[in-house]
């Protein structure tokens, strides 16, 4: 995806106040052997582009004054109440250097699952990104989850799914395989269920317990 940037040479609130009221965006671009370098964005073009999930995820290749760099998108601040995206941030990309993004997970077949066609169940997404490091040539867009075979009461976990070739996973807090989704009745159906069964058990020792005399 193409990034297209200005350098700028103003710096300051002033300078950054002014480039908001002309539609434009300031931000940053740091890392690599080079100094950050200050630029500014087109805002509408910007805003549009933050929509996407790949723009959040992918290798962007930006443009500034003629020349093409490999940045990531690291961070961006929204104003409080207005649709206006205040700053933006980019790190440069070395290709020969492993980078550390969040990849978004995209869940399938959830649908045909027995959890849900067989069994009515609700499935519940426990993580929705995956921190992972790899070569830049190796970065997912996302990182796919099929809940096909799910059923009731199991979960889904990180070893259940296969990462992309070069991608690693980047363990927190101790958890070498956490839980990605979970399978479940909802508690208003079970309660249900339970009360249709005790109805259906009572009528059934009604009708037992019934005299030849009141059943004609």
């Amino acid at each position: 995806m193409k990034v297209v940037a200005f350098e700028r040479k103003e710096q300051g609130s002033g300078a950054s106040r002014r480039l908001r009221t002309a539609g434009q965006t300031p931000g940053i671009v740091y890392g690599g052997t080079d100094a950050p370098l200050s630029v500014a964005l087109d805002h509408n073009a910007l805003w549009h582009a933050l929509k996407k999930e790949s723009f959040h995820s992918s290798i962007l290749d930006m443009e500034i004054g003629g020349k093409t760099q490999q940045v990531l998108l690291r961070d961006f601040q929204m104003h409080a109440f207005k649709q206006l995206v205040m700053h933006v941030d980019f790190q440069r990309v070395d290709a020969k250097q492993k980078i550390h993004v969040r990849v978004p997970f995209h869940f399938t077949n959830a649908e045909v699952s027995p959890a849900v066609k067989l069994s009515g169940g609700i499935i519940s997404h426990v993580m929705t990104e995956l921190d992972i490091t790899c070569l830049p040539k190796d970065l997912p867009e996302f990182v796919e989850v099929d809940l096909g075979t799910l059923e009731v009461g199991n979960s889904v976990h990180l070893s259940d799914i296969k990462l992309p070739e070069g991608v690693s996973f980047v363990q927190h807090g101790g958890q070498d395989n956490p839980t990605i989704a979970t399978a479940s009745i909802p508690a208003g159906k079970v309660e249900s269920d339970a009360e249709n069964a005790a109805a259906a058990d009572a009528a059934a020792a009604a009708a037992a317990a019934a005299t030849p005399a009141d059943k004609k």
